[in-house]
């Protein structure tokens, strides 16, 4: 397995990039760690995808470098570098079998056949295609045929770091399930470096033991998936993590106070923000709805199983609640905001607050 350090790399995929926006990564500086299980998180477009096959060699950065175990490798071939990578869609051998689509990659490295059958069999059994080992691939389901792919990843014990790019976007979500836990338990027992892209908020917070969320070009919070639910560095990790969202408020501040419209919210420290717009970040399940706090409109509740939804408006500001499934909204409906999970921003980033 390999160390993997992202030295301020930037990639554009323009000739002659003059401006940020010309970027479609602006700037990133990151190590992943040996044997660590890594998520890149984000909406289509933010550079997840580009930052992916930037560490795979498919693409070569316009700036900085990319170093395994210390050796730079920036100019080097796939190949060179030992890389598995999974694609999204299914890039398999229609005309062999399942048996030898998974055999292939470790007979064309001339492991010894014994060595072959063995990892081949454990890997079936991973990824439940025992019972189709003799099977041509072209008769399989696409999802079956993705399985295909990931067991091509995952049978080679020799590689540097595997690399998924949304690799479960055809598999039904039972399987996808499955297969996030088996990945998580091979990660476990091998200490394989993966790094995992997906747009899938549950697929990032299940498989990873650090999640690096990406938006516009940039990487805004590397964190536990507990860490960006709990303090998101930036409001856009807010909105994207959890359903529903962060609400954001724009609010003034008066020493410890959070001034929305013509309420007053005692905030749990002083914020440290010198300047910029600010705003209070408080997640639906710190907002408490009952008979006592700041008044509120209901919109909305929607009853989603386990909990329910409330929507209401705040000083002309929509804002969500979650309450319990057997829960009931008051006539006369008032919030108040848990101290806990306030956070407050200052263009878009943090604050720390002082006592």
């Amino acid at each position: 397995m390999a160390r993997i350090e992202v030295n301020h790399i930037r990639h554009s995929y323009l000739p002659n990039p003059q401006k940020d926006s010309d970027f479609a990564l602006k700037e990133v500086h990151h190590t992943f760690e040996d044997g660590g299980a890594y998520a890149l998180l984000g909406p289509s477009g933010c550079g997840k995808t580009t930052l992916l096959n930037i560490i795979s060699g498919l693409l070569h950065p316009s700036h900085g470098k990319l170093l395994f175990n210390g050796r730079d490798v920036t100019r080097l071939s796939t190949q060179e570098r030992n890389i598995a990578q999974v694609f999204q869609f299914p890039v398999i051998y229609d005309t062999m079998t399942v048996y030898d689509n998974l055999a292939f990659p470790l007979r064309n490295r001339r492991v010894p056949e014994a060595d072959v059958d063995r990892k081949v069999r454990e890997t079936l059994d991973m990824i439940d295609l025992a019972s189709m080992a003799n099977r041509k691939a072209r008769r399989l389901t696409a999802d079956q045929k993705q399985k295909i792919s990931l067991g091509r990843g995952l049978v080679r014990s020799d590689v540097n770091a595997i690399l998924f790019d949304e690799p479960l976007t055809v598999i039904d979500p039972h399987m996808k399930w499955v297969l996030r836990s088996q990945l998580k338990q091979l990660h476990r027992r091998f200490g394989y470096t993966m790094v995992y892209v997906t747009h899938d908020q549950t697929e990032a917070l299940t498989f990873a033991d650090r999640v690096v969320v990406m938006y516009d070009g940039e990487i805004v919070q590397i964190g536990t998936p507990a860490e960006l639910f709990e303090r998101p560095r930036h409001t856009f990790v807010g909105y994207f993590i959890g359903s529903p969202g962060m609400n954001v408020l724009p609010v003034a501040l008066e020493g410890r106070t959070a001034k929305l419209g013509a309420q007053r919210i005692e905030l749990p420290g002083v914020p440290k923000a010198e300047a910029g717009a600010v705003e209070l970040g408080i997640r639906p399940e710190y907002v408490r709805l009952g008979r006592e706090g700041m008044a509120v409109q209901v919109s909305k509740v929607e009853d989603v199983g386990r909990h329910k939804v409330v929507r209401a408006n705040l000083e002309g500001r929509e804002i969500a609640a979650v309450i319990g499934e057997d829960d009931e909204v008051p006539a006369e409906p008032k919030v108040r905001f848990d101290p806990a999970g306030i956070n407050i921003y200052a263009d878009s980033w943090r604050v720390e607050m002082g006592a």
